[in-house]
């Protein structure tokens, strides 16, 4: 933290580290949080789905994000072809194309004095580079609309809108 006490976000670097089982209770005190609640609608879908990591929802991979080693938010992508049980998207994408190609990413940062000093854009990033790394074609995203913050990280990190979400396609390694 800087002098004045607030977090000067050029200082420290966000990591990921992947998401545990003590982390269950935070991510539940996180998605009750009124700017987090206000975006994650159904808490209780959320955390059967951190619950159930290991058997239904195994295709999603999970991360905590943390801050000099202290805990700011969560964030996960996925394969949208194995998601298909579970999540709609538009016609504009074929999720059953393939596995590998299309992958859909969500992020939060639960610890308000985090919030607008660039790090859900850091996750953004860091997912981004995991994702390229692995192959993967295209990370497709659909926060609501008047989520403006949301918009504004996907946007800084080359995402595309749509009209209904957002899009950017990744380069080969």
């Amino acid at each position: 933290m800087g002098n004045d006490g607030k977090i000067d976000k050029d200082a420290v670097k966000l990591t990921l580290r992947p998401f545990e089982d003590a982390d269950i209770a935070l991510m539940e005190r996180w998605l009750y949080v009124p700017h987090v609640a206000r975006w994650y609608k159904h808490p209780g879908h959320w955390l059967d789905e951190l619950r159930q990591r290991h058997g239904a929802f195994s295709f999603l991979t999970h991360f905590i994000a943390e801050v000099e080693g202290a805990p700011i938010g969560f964030c996960q992508y996925y394969d949208t072809f194995y998601a298909q049980a579970h999540e709609v998207w538009g016609d504009e994408w074929d999720v059953r194309e393939k596995p590998g190609s299309i992958f859909s990413i969500d992020y939060l940062i639960g610890e308000a004095a985090y919030l607008r000093r660039g790090f859900g854009r850091q996750m953004i990033l860091q997912m981004l580079k995991r994702l390229q790394t692995a192959g993967a074609k295209t990370v497709i995203v659909e926060p609501e609309e008047e989520n403006a913050a949301s918009g504004g990280a996907l946007t800084a990190c080359g995402f595309v809108w749509d009209g209904k979400g957002y899009h950017k396609a990744l380069e080969k390694n």
